[in-house]
């Protein structure tokens, strides 16, 4: 068996950019109870590489698993949606 080298990749929102060369991601996800059947949403906040401060808060951004960067920062965002 070989080893899979995709990375993981995430589309969300920038829900704050006021750290230097970081951001906070917001992903939303909507899941179905599996006894009742009703939908719900479910919300996870990454915190990301944010390269020369160009995505502010609001934007719809694509972020790709990177190695780790520091003790939170797991993802870099790659592109503006």
């Amino acid at each position: 068996m070989s080893a899979s080298n995709t990375k993981k990749t995430i589309l969300g929102t920038v829900v704050s950019d006021k750290m230097q060369g970081s951001a906070v991601v917001e992903v939303v996800s909507w899941k179905i109870d599996r006894i009742i059947r009703k939908r719900f949403k479910k919300n996870r906040k990454f915190i990301v590489e944010n390269p020369d401060n160009q995505y502010h808060t609001g934007d719809k951004v694509k972020i790709v698993e990177t190695r780790p960067l520091s003790r939170h920062k797991r993802f870099t965002i790659t592109e503006k949606i």
